[in-house]
């Protein structure tokens, strides 16, 4: 017989299922040593239902705990806006302008911004018609690479000092992050806002490179390279979480 000391303790399962009228809902599981109590949140942004527990607490509780919950899960999950997906006929902002997404030919070709015959803004996709989610989503971070690459440069050349390397992913906890070492990461996402706002957060993260803070020092130098730091704040603030639901 093994040792009670060696026995193995059942992984965690990455999602409880709860059900209210007829509804069954994925519930995330975090467990976190820092947790003092059970939490429980949906995200506005993104409609992901997330329970956190502490360390010790076991995972039938846990469950019981979402189980007691699912009517507010299910309540607030119905205030979540539908998601927009990438497909043709829908709209989606680049650059705070709205887009329609059009399938412009089987034809493989260059995902392009452009005009229709009536003047109206598009994106238009070239390819099968299975792949167009991820051509828009490939060309809206492409854009986004570049608009980051030549705020980043500006705001360095202004500053005084470089970045050693930037990349896009679809963060979303933060729109920016800039590491000890100079390297700076955005969200893709905020290609879809307007040109000021990409570039504050540019300029946030640029100013991280000579004050790895939120002193008033940062806010100064974030000010000095973006005049309009309030208004893109404000803008995040009250627009943000949409451009999660995008895509």
């Amino acid at each position: 017989m093994k040792s009670a000391l060696f026995r193995r303790v059942p992984a965690d399962p990455p999602h409880l299922k709860v059900s209210h009228e007829g509804q069954v809902f994925k519930v995330a599981l975090k467990r976190r040593p820092t947790a003092k109590r059970i939490t429980l949140r949906v995200s506005h942004a993104t409609g992901e239902v997330v329970l956190t527990i502490p360390e010790r607490t076991d995972v039938g509780l846990a469950q019981k705990f979402a189980d007691s919950h699912s009517p507010w899960i299910a309540s607030r999950l119905a205030k979540v806006p539908e998601r927009v997906p990438f497909e043709p006929g829908e709209l989606v902002p680049l650059r705070g302008v709205l887009h329609r997404i059009v399938h412009w030919s089987s034809i493989r070709g260059v995902t392009q911004a452009t005009h229709d015959n009536a003047g109206h803004p598009i994106i238009a996709v070239t390819g099968e018609t299975a792949h167009v989610a991820r051509r828009v989503r490939d060309f809206l971070e492409t854009e986004a690479k570049r608009d980051f690459a030549l705020a980043v440069k500006k705001h360095t050349a202004q500053l005084g000092v470089p970045a050693k390397r930037i990349t896009v992913r679809d963060t979303k906890s933060r729109w920016g992050s800039c590491s000890a070492n100079g390297a700076l990461n955005f969200s893709w996402r905020l290609i879809m806002a307007p040109p000021f706002v990409l570039d504050y957060l540019a300029a946030h993260e640029v100013a991280h490179l000579r004050e790895l803070n939120h002193s008033q020092r940062f806010w100064k130098i974030t000010y000095q390279l973006c005049p309009r730091t309030d208004e893109a704040e404000a803008w995040l603030k009250t627009y943000g979480s949409a451009l999660h639901r995008i895509g």
